[in-house]
């Protein structure tokens, strides 16, 4: 399988291939201003983010990989950050994780949007849609199910979201699993922005708590995570982070090829 191409997409003018896969190099600023922009426009964009684990997945994960092609890819984190400046000499120009740009984009956009909620617990997934509601009240929070449904289930959660036809569909299903179930399900007909968000209904609702503000601005939040939950998260950064480096240094040695050449 050949590595990515480099997305033609307006508002986004510098990318960085991560692994073989295209990240956009994009602010905090700019990069709310082109999602809304999306959203305003209805321009179908699927969202997703890259980090350490995600790229390590898409290492070995031909389909994973190449449903990516069809996302609009943003930095998450301070893996990918430390691949950037191997690889280019310079970081990412924001660390845009999704618990912090969603929020963000959602408190920036004064029009009226609905925003679909799927995956996570039940009972997160409406304590986010109740904190959402807080600090954006300009928006209608639909939970339209949980993340623990049956392929019989599928195409009535399908109907669901087609008949909201949500501005915003936040999937929080885990890596792989949410991007490649927007990949294989969600278009144009469901919504305008589905995005793959991983954690962060978990996250807004307050069931996983998030490292304090000091140990995120030393980019120390993965430790954090580490140590709430070793038993979940001890192979994914203990393993993971280090295999995800010995990538990076392949690509820097061998180039973007190196990174196709690795799913094989």
């Amino acid at each position: 399988m050949n590595v990515h191409s480099v997305p033609r997409m307006p508002g986004v003018s510098a990318w960085k291939k991560i692994l073989g896969i295209p990240v956009a190099d994009i602010g905090l600023d700019p990069a709310i201003a082109l999602l809304r922009g999306f959203v305003a426009q209805r321009r179908f964009t699927k969202v997703a983010f890259l980090n350490a684990h995600n790229a390590n997945v898409a290492s070995y994960d031909e389909e994973f990989a190449a449903s990516l092609s069809d996302f609009l890819i943003l930095a998450d984190g301070v893996g990918v950050d430390i691949a950037a400046k191997v690889l280019y000499g310079e970081a990412f120009a924001a660390n845009l994780n999704g618990t912090d740009l969603i929020p963000a984009l959602l408190a920036a956009e004064p029009r009226p949007l609905t925003i679909g909620l799927l995956g996570a617990k039940r009972a997160n997934a409406e304590a986010a849609a109740a904190r959402f509601t807080e600090f954006a009240r300009q928006h209608r929070f639909v939970v339209i199910h949980d993340g623990y449904f049956s392929p019989e289930q599928e195409p009535l959660i399908l109907d669901r979201v087609r008949h909201l036809h949500p501005d915003i569909l936040l999937v929080a299903m885990g890596v792989p699993r949410q991007e490649l179930w927007i990949a294989k399900n969600i278009t144009s007909a469901h919504c305008t922005m589905p995005m793959a968000v991983g954690a962060l209904l978990d996250f807004v609702s307050g069931a996983v708590p998030r490292a304090p503000l000091w140990m995120r601005q030393m980019r120390l939040e993965w430790l954090f995570r580490l140590i709430v939950e070793p038993g979940r998260l001890w192979r994914r950064y203990v393993v993971g982070n280090p295999v995800f480096l010995a990538r990076v240094a392949r690509q820097k040695i061998f180039g973007d090829s190196a990174a196709a050449e690795s799913r094989r």
